[in-house]
């Protein structure tokens, strides 16, 4: 065998499993396979201190780059900041730190043709074997999940003159509503640096980089803020689910184990998927020191369910991505946002986390809603789950 597990995809799910099975069960070789120049491609990745326990937060912490005790949201109604832990960590530090610490290859300009559950095809045609391989390369379409989409352009500028942010911005709705439900993400990472996101809640995942590069030159303008040069372009899109059937989706390619957002390992109402690839190496490290003797099939079996257990605890948050996407008109999807941030702090770090109890769901569903009561209720039926 060419390595104990294959990961392919070096992306932040099969990265932070490489540096946690390496930590706690270094016997175990690793390979990682990535089809770019470095792990972790060109991103920033960004979450709440309740999202984790106090124990993933304290294996993570090498990782992170930037820490702030609390954030910011705006809109036309409402400006408010927020107590509570927000951190960041850069694709660059987690290839730095991945390359001294795993515990076995990194192969990087790689590109794989075919991937089964004890063995990779690479595009040159050669064959690499291992006890299992985990393909994380990121979502990709399938007709068993009804999606749509967060999408972003962001760029790490440096302003000519300090900028005076102190906290995230983590949703500046202020501006003109284009293509969905429109905020502006500011992350101030020094006196001079901020990394600026044009993101969209849009019904379709297209990108225009020059056009969304522009509207963060005109934000930057409209806050006072100098750009005198841009350090690193980012961009993406994140599926935001509606519904759809877990069982089917994961019979596509049986028998192989997956990760991240190709495993469908992401809160469903944001797209963000860092905390539970941290619960999904975790696990990993329970089951394969448990059992010595494991095989591909623990492996996808444990992928399957980790999958599969957050799809059945998470459906609330696709019902109110339905009433987001198909009960409000794209216009007044901002509405619905500006609602919600007038709720408790702990219900709004508790969403986040995607663990809100009965009571949240209750008082986040109460009162009259920003949307049509008809539009909502086909909405929220959809599909069975509600």
């Amino acid at each position: 065998m060419d390595a104990d597990l294959i990961l392919v995809g070096g992306g932040l799910a099969n990265t932070l499993i490489a540096l946690r099975l390496s930590d706690a069960l270094p016997e175990i070789k690793i390979m990682i396979l990535e089809q770019g120049p470095a792990l972790g491609g060109n991103h920033t990745w960004s979450f709440h201190g309740s999202d984790l326990s106090d124990a993933q937060r304290n294996w993570l912490k090498p990782l992170i780059d930037f820490s702030w005790d609390d954030y910011e949201v705006r809109f036309p109604n409402r400006q408010r900041t927020l107590r509570g832990s927000y951190h960041s960590i850069t694709s660059e530090k987690l290839d730095s730190i991945a390359r001294n610490r795993v515990s076995g290859a990194i192969i990087v300009n790689t590109e794989v043709a075919e991937v089964y559950p004890d063995a990779v095809i690479l595009a040159n045609g050669s064959r690499l074997e291992a006890r299992a391989v985990i393909d994380g390369r990121g979502p990709k379409p399938s007709p068993h999940l009804d999606v749509r989409f967060q999408k972003f352009v962001g760029r790490v500028v440096r302003t000519k003159t300090p900028h005076c942010l102190t906290r995230p911005i983590i949703m500046d709705a202020t501006q003109s509503q284009d293509d969905g439900y429109r905020f502006f993400y500011t992350l101030p990472f020094d006196a001079n640096t901020l990394l600026i996101e044009d993101t969209r809640y849009s019904d379709t995942p297209d990108i225009s980089i020059s056009g969304y590069s522009d509207a963060i030159d005109a934000y930057a303008a409209a806050q006072g803020w100098q750009i005198e040069a841009t350090l690193r372009r980012e961009d993406g899109v994140l599926p935001i689910t509606l519904g759809g059937d877990i069982d089917a989706f994961w019979e596509h390619l049986p028998g192989v184990p997956r990760s991240g957002l190709n495993a469908a390992l992401f809160q469903p109402a944001t797209g963000y998927s860092l905390p539970n690839a941290v619960r999904l190496a975790d696990k990993l490290v329970l089951e394969l020191g448990a059992n010595p003797d494991w095989t591909a099939d623990d492996v996808y079996q444990l992928t399957r369910n980790a999958s599969r257990k957050l799809w059945r605890q998470t459906g609330f948050y696709r019902v109110l991505n339905r009433m987001l996407f198909l009960a409000a008109k794209p216009e007044e999807r901002r509405h619905v946002l500006e609602r919600f941030y007038g709720l408790g702090t702990g219900l709004i770090a508790r969403f986040y986390a995607g663990n809100n109890g009965l009571a949240d769901k209750i008082r986040i569903l109460s009162g009259k809603p920003p949307v049509k009561i008809r539009k909502a209720w086909r909405a929220v039926f959809k599909y069975p789950e509600a």
